[in-house]
């Protein structure tokens, strides 16, 4: 479970009676789609003819263009979380990184989703005894990706939801 039982107003968009404005939100799913990308590969490598982890990812973006209904890039995110189940290991976390970026549309928390999954597939494929050092590579590579008008809300929510998020934020 990755988003807590209560959750923060500042993740929740304003007309739905939080604080989050929708330029926060649209920072939060570009965010989330870079970090489910950037280990891609990953699912790709094992899965080659199955397109719904990118697809996910591309949805997460069109969205934020105004291409796509929220509902379109949640169901995208669904699908993306469908390619991962029969798998293991990192190719299983970065599709599930790609199906939290599609759902950021729907509920922002999923942001933390996409960055907690994408370092523990940095962790899974990383070469016997360097998992550790590669989740804290893979963490270090998303703060530096994080817009700053998204840093410290995003900083926050990795210290509140550490705990739940398999303590994958200690970097």
């Amino acid at each position: 479970m990755i988003l807590p039982k209560v959750r923060d107003p500042r993740l929740v968009t304003i007309r739905r009676g939080g604080t989050l404005t929708g330029s926060d939100h649209h920072l939060l799913a570009l965010w989330a789609a870079s970090c489910a990308e950037h280990v891609l590969e990953l699912f790709e490598s094992a899965q080659p003819d199955d397109t719904r982890p990118r697809q996910a990812i591309e949805h997460a973006r069109a969205w934020v263009r105004g291409e796509v209904k929220m509902t379109q890039a949640r169901a995208a995110g669904g699908h993306a979380m469908g390619a991962a189940r029969n798998l293991r290991g990192a190719a299983r976390h970065a599709a599930y990184a790609a199906g939290q970026a599609g759902a950021v549309a729907h509920v922002a928390a999923h942001e933390l989703g996409a960055a907690a999954y994408a370092i523990r597939a940095a962790r899974a494929a990383a070469p016997e005894g360097e998992g550790e050092a590669a989740g804290r590579l893979e963490c270090q590579w998303q703060r530096d990706q994080l817009p700053e008008a998204i840093r410290e809300l995003v900083l926050d929510d990795q210290r509140l939801r550490n705990d739940i998020c398999w303590s994958v934020f200690d970097c």
